[in-house]
């Protein structure tokens, strides 16, 4: 195992961006900086023992900066949507961002991904982490209480990517982070990703309102095209006459997952069968939004000179329930003050024969 790390550039504001790398003995490398704690690359094997990275994202600092589809992003104090943009808590209305039509987005203009981090790395046995840190203040984005963040990711000899995410607030207030990264296993600059198969671990999603809310429903998979309990192709129902994905213009939906929340389990499987990668998914949290890249645009700065499009990259997001803090049937997501706020979120990379 090795760590590196060089210089990303200078943010427009003329703060100095680090990019670390870790290698682990078997040639995976993953790349993150310190600009918006994002994951910039992840390099793994196919059935070959190729090196690609799956993960898309941009050459540079500026691409980061600008990051309208958060690849590889970290996303704070609140992932996915609050409907209104607004919650009560204990009997106080807080106003957030509407950045999503009359809805909130990913915490509003300002994310996480878009902030700058203390930085550190340590190695523990076989495991080389790089630590992400700063406090989100009072009221940042609308949101009450001081917040001390960190996130951090560790690489592994068994090819795991694992993010750990930390918090604690001096008032009550509500936290559900997420990773954004969008995955293509046959490489991020290789097109569609229709052809990868899916499995999820849920029996139940939540389905929204035509601003993407869920409405409090949660929704029986079976006989429907949101069901992947059993491996299938994500384009074989994704076009399907079917009101939740006419809406989300394909998959945009969080997955109730059937696990107990007592520790991390494995909820999801991307398989590519082109290059023999397999990426398995878990998580401690009880939602996932499993994002089809139904909004993807070419954007400026991508890595290599790839032009993104539409559906070509996949992601899995795990959460509290979008709207949780307007909706009390839903698992909350209301950290109490002085109380400490762990999650686990796993991606490992296999590969078969």
């Amino acid at each position: 195992m090795e760590i590196t790390q060089k210089s990303f550039g200078k943010t427009s504001k003329g703060e100095e961006a680090t990019l670390f790398t870790i290698t682990n003995s078997n040639g995976m490398k993953v790349s993150l900086t310190n600009y918006g704690a994002n994951v910039v690359s992840i390099i793994v094997p196919d059935k070959n023992g190729n090196f690609t990275d799956v993960a898309l994202g941009f050459e540079n600092i500026a691409g980061y900066e600008e990051n309208g589809p958060g690849f590889g992003s970290f996303i704070g104090r609140h992932a996915n949507r609050i409907g209104g943009a607004k919650f009560e808590l204990n009997g106080k209305v807080y106003e957030l961002d509407k950045n999503d039509g009359e809805n909130n987005l990913h915490s509003g203009f300002l994310g996480y991904n878009k902030v700058m981090y203390d930085a550190e790395y340590y190695e523990d046995g076989d495991i080389i982490s790089v630590e992400f840190s700063r406090l989100s203040p009072h009221m940042e984005q609308g949101f009450p209480g001081n917040l001390d963040v960190s996130v951090t990711y560790s690489l592994t000899e068994d090819n795991e990517l694992v993010i750990e995410y930390h918090a604690v607030s001096d008032k009550d207030t509500i936290v559900n982070f997420t990773n954004h990264s969008y995955f293509n296993l046959s490489g991020h600059d290789s097109g569609s990703i229709l052809d990868h198969k899916v499995w999820i671990k849920a029996n139940q999603f939540t389905p929204t309102d035509d601003g993407l809310i869920p409405t409090g429903e949660l929704r029986d998979v079976s006989g429907t095209p949101m069901d992947f309990r059993t491996i299938k192709r994500i384009g074989q129902d994704i076009d399907a006459d079917y009101e939740p994905l006419k809406l989300a213009g394909g998959y945009d939906h969080n997955y109730v997952l059937d696990i107990s929340g007592a520790e991390v389990e494995k909820v999801a499987e991307l398989i590519d069968d082109r290059s023999g990668r397999v990426m398995e998914v878990f998580t401690d949290l009880p939602g996932m939004q499993f994002y089809s890249g139904n909004f993807m645009q070419p954007v400026n700065n991508s890595k290599d000179g790839a032009v993104y499009q539409k559906r070509y990259g996949v992601c899995f997001e795990t959460q509290y329930f979008p709207n949780s803090c307007n909706i009390p049937s839903f698992p909350s997501c209301v950290l109490k003050a002085g109380k400490e706020f762990d999650s686990v979120t796993i991606y490992k990379f296999l590969t078969t024969n």
